[in-house]
């Protein structure tokens, strides 16, 4: 007799950062089991979801009514973001033990309330249930990558090579990218392409700042290549096949961890700001020849592409498997 559908909630508010993870964790969990995969994101009434989870004493009140979170419980919930933990703490008791709960980030509080914590190593968070990966889980697969490439031949498949994904990311917490900063990232990427003869494939992000993406956009729209402009099927994943090296500011984890997986050079674009948590990160991918600091020349190099979501993943079934 087969194996049952395993059912696992991906749960995030819905943000890049947090959703990607989460449903990309979820993701490597079914490539081991079968599985029914359901995204939840919610969102919290008033200003509810701007305090601290134990400020949140009772939220499946506090939910808006197109959150869902109602039973038949999932077998697995992973959720992702500070705005998840006050469900998180809880789901464990709703489910009579029945879930198994899964936190991607650091939680930031005791770890005792979940099954496991996949948390970033640069992170440093303590606990005999925390798995600390390099980076995050994400959804980049060989095959994803593959799929997503044919989809977008018709644009990508005549660019020259060396093709250069450029991976632009934005403000947060501790980086921002200033005109002045953009201004000089523009010059080193065009340096970089026409020294190279290649082309250019570039995407922003959410975050980033409208003058930044201005000013990339303008000084190497002339460029041969492709500038996302936000406008219909986004061709991130295809960027990420069709790339011979990648380029990602230095603000976002996720991207380079992404861009770790697909086995090509990675190269870290300075920012206005910085901390030591991603100084960390950024350290153990350079000790793992998977980046170096972007100088404004593309070169050469191999390693093993990252794997460290199916890494999570197996963790995750072993950890059911005892449940």
């Amino acid at each position: 007799m087969g194996l049952s559908l395993l059912r696992i909630w991906a749960v995030s508010d819905g943000r890049a950062g947090n959703a990607g993870p989460a449903l990309g964790l979820a993701e490597a969990v079914s490539r081991l089991r079968p599985a029914e995969i359901t995204t939840k994101t919610i969102a919290w009434q008033g200003g509810i979801g701007r305090l601290p989870w134990f400020l949140n004493p009772f939220p499946k009140q506090a939910l808006t009514d197109d959150s869902e979170i109602v039973p038949p419980w999932p077998d697995i919930w992973i959720a992702a973001g500070r705005a998840t933990l006050p469900l998180s703490i809880r789901i464990r008791r709703w489910s009579r033990r029945q879930c198994l709960v899964v936190q991607i980030q650091d939680p930031r509080m005791p770890p005792s309330p979940f099954d496991l914590i996949v948390a970033p190593k640069h992170d440093r968070t303590p606990g005999e249930n925390v798995l600390s990966i390099t980076g995050s889980p994400h959804r980049v697969t060989p095959e994803r990558l593959r799929s997503e490439l044919e989809r977008f031949s018709t644009h990508l498949g005549p660019l020259a090579h060396p093709r250069l994904a450029v991976l632009i990311g934005g403000k947060s917490k501790v980086h921002n990218l200033s005109p002045e900063r953009a201004a000089c990232l523009a010059r080193d990427i065009e340096s970089a392409v026409r020294g190279s003869g290649g082309s250019i494939m570039m995407t922003f992000s959410r975050r980033t700042p409208p003058e930044a993406q201005r000013i990339l956009s303008a000084r190497l729209g002339h460029l041969p290549g492709v500038i996302w402009d936000g406008e219909g099927d986004n061709p991130y994943f295809a960027f990420l096949g069709a790339a011979d090296a990648i380029l990602v500011t230095e603000d976002s984890a996720n991207m380079a961890t992404e861009a770790a997986a697909t086995g090509r050079p990675v190269f870290i674009a300075k920012m206005d700001g910085g901390s030591l948590k991603f100084r960390l990160f950024h350290e153990d991918l350079e000790q793992l020849g998977i980046a170096r600091p972007f100088a404004g020349d593309l070169h050469a190099w191999g390693y093993a592409p990252l794997t460290e979501t199916d890494r999570a993943a197996a963790e995750v079934v072993r950890r059911l498997d005892g449940h």
